[in-house]
């Protein structure tokens, strides 16, 4: 995942494959239906917090690597 938009695809895959409407995803990452539809749309400004609980409850883990790792 490089942007928004790859993150948003995800999601949205990610809900369908469970079987999930968006407002379900809602309730259980304790997001709102509205925050889904941005997240899925690739909005650049959704808050990251949230969007790691959307991750959490989809079961989708993010790795960061690159220039650094392994100091600090």
């Amino acid at each position: 995942m490089t942007n928004a938009l790859d993150i948003g695809r995800q999601v949205k895959q990610q809900r369908k494959r469970l079987a999930m409407n968006q407002s379900e995803l809602a309730m259980v990452s304790g997001t709102g239906v509205r925050f889904i539809s941005d997240l899925e749309n690739g909005k650049e400004t959704c808050e990251v917090g949230k969007m790691l609980q959307v991750l959490a409850s989809l079961g989708i883990k993010i790795e960061f690597s690159g220039v650094g790792e392994g100091h600090g």
